[in-house]
Protein backbone atom coordinates (compact mmCIF):
# COMPACT_ATOMS: atom_id res chain seq x y z
CA UNK A 1 0.00 0.00 0.00
CA UNK A 2 1.22 3.28 -0.99
CA UNK A 3 1.38 6.10 1.70
CA UNK A 4 2.86 9.26 1.50
CA UNK A 5 2.97 10.68 5.00
CA UNK A 6 3.64 14.59 5.33
CA UNK A 7 4.95 16.44 8.21
CA UNK A 8 6.15 19.53 9.64
CA UNK A 9 3.50 21.98 9.17
CA UNK A 10 3.06 24.82 11.52
CA UNK A 11 2.08 28.51 12.33
CA UNK A 12 5.27 30.41 11.32
CA UNK A 13 5.43 34.27 11.62
CA UNK A 14 6.21 36.54 8.09
CA UNK A 15 10.13 36.34 7.43
CA UNK A 16 10.16 32.71 9.32
CA UNK A 17 11.33 29.22 7.93
CA UNK A 18 10.17 25.60 8.29
CA UNK A 19 11.14 22.35 6.80
CA UNK A 20 8.31 19.78 5.37
CA UNK A 21 9.37 16.62 5.09
CA UNK A 22 7.34 13.55 2.98
CA UNK A 23 8.38 10.24 4.24
CA UNK A 24 6.77 7.61 1.34
CA UNK A 25 6.43 3.42 1.78
CA UNK A 26 5.05 1.19 -0.54
CA UNK A 27 6.70 2.59 -3.60
CA UNK A 28 10.18 2.39 -5.48
CA UNK A 29 10.86 5.91 -4.35
CA UNK A 30 13.98 6.67 -6.66
CA UNK A 31 11.99 6.22 -9.89
CA UNK A 32 9.45 8.56 -8.94
CA UNK A 33 9.87 12.62 -9.38
CA UNK A 34 8.30 13.77 -6.27
CA UNK A 35 6.67 17.04 -5.78
CA UNK A 36 4.64 19.69 -3.43
CA UNK A 37 1.83 21.31 -3.96
CA UNK A 38 -0.50 23.42 -1.94
CA UNK A 39 -4.05 24.38 -1.74
CA UNK A 40 -5.02 27.78 -0.07
CA UNK A 41 -8.92 27.80 1.20
CA UNK A 42 -10.96 28.88 -1.91
CA UNK A 43 -8.65 28.25 -4.33
CA UNK A 44 -7.13 25.65 -6.88
CA UNK A 45 -4.35 22.93 -5.94
CA UNK A 46 -1.10 24.11 -7.35
CA UNK A 47 2.17 23.12 -7.73
CA UNK A 48 5.22 24.36 -5.58
CA UNK A 49 7.85 22.58 -6.53
CA UNK A 50 9.43 19.26 -7.98
CA UNK A 51 12.02 17.55 -8.20
CA UNK A 52 13.05 14.00 -10.73
CA UNK A 53 14.67 11.21 -9.72
CA UNK A 54 17.60 12.62 -11.35
CA UNK A 55 17.45 15.57 -9.13
CA UNK A 56 16.41 18.34 -11.43
CA UNK A 57 14.25 20.61 -9.94
CA UNK A 58 11.67 22.83 -10.91
CA UNK A 59 9.75 25.91 -9.17
CA UNK A 60 6.37 28.07 -9.34
CA UNK A 61 7.49 31.61 -9.82
CA UNK A 62 6.17 32.90 -6.71
CA UNK A 63 8.48 30.23 -4.68
CA UNK A 64 11.42 30.98 -6.86
CA UNK A 65 14.40 32.11 -4.53
CA UNK A 66 12.58 30.98 -1.27
CA UNK A 67 11.53 27.73 -1.51
CA UNK A 68 13.94 24.09 -1.68
CA UNK A 69 12.86 20.69 -3.06
CA UNK A 70 15.20 18.13 -1.74
CA UNK A 71 15.23 14.49 -1.75
CA UNK A 72 17.09 11.38 -0.17
CA UNK A 73 16.72 7.82 -1.81
CA UNK A 74 18.10 6.18 1.01
CA UNK A 75 15.35 7.71 3.20
CA UNK A 76 12.30 7.49 0.93
CA UNK A 77 11.99 11.46 1.72
CA UNK A 78 11.71 14.66 -0.12
CA UNK A 79 11.89 17.43 2.09
CA UNK A 80 10.89 21.30 1.61
CA UNK A 81 12.79 24.00 2.92
CA UNK A 82 11.17 27.52 3.22
CA UNK A 83 12.37 30.60 3.87
CA UNK A 84 11.32 34.11 3.96
CA UNK A 85 7.74 32.88 4.08
CA UNK A 86 4.89 35.22 3.49
CA UNK A 87 0.95 35.27 4.40
CA UNK A 88 0.18 34.44 1.00
CA UNK A 89 2.21 30.81 1.51
CA UNK A 90 -0.64 29.97 4.28
CA UNK A 91 -2.25 26.84 2.53
CA UNK A 92 -2.38 23.37 3.25
CA UNK A 93 0.93 21.57 1.90
CA UNK A 94 0.39 18.53 -0.20
CA UNK A 95 3.65 15.69 -1.27
CA UNK A 96 2.78 14.02 -4.51
CA UNK A 97 4.60 10.70 -6.18
CA UNK A 98 4.53 10.77 -10.06
CA UNK A 99 5.50 7.81 -12.28
CA UNK A 100 4.23 7.70 -15.91
CA UNK A 101 0.50 6.81 -15.34
CA UNK A 102 1.38 6.18 -11.36
CA UNK A 103 -0.19 9.34 -9.06
CA UNK A 104 -0.31 9.26 -5.49
CA UNK A 105 -1.33 12.03 -2.75
CA UNK A 106 0.02 12.21 0.64
CA UNK A 107 -2.99 13.95 3.22
CA UNK A 108 -1.39 17.03 3.67
CA UNK A 109 0.29 19.42 6.05
CA UNK A 110 -1.42 22.51 7.22
CA UNK A 111 1.11 25.91 6.96
CA UNK A 112 -0.19 28.98 8.45
CA UNK A 113 1.77 31.90 8.36
CA UNK A 114 0.58 35.11 10.25
CA UNK A 115 1.92 37.86 12.80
Amino acid sequence: QVQLAESGGALVQPGGSLRLSCAASGITFSTYVMGWYRQAPGKQRELVATITNGGSTNYADSVKGRFTISRDNAKNTVYLQMNSLKPEDTAVYYCNARRITLNFWGQGTQLTVSS
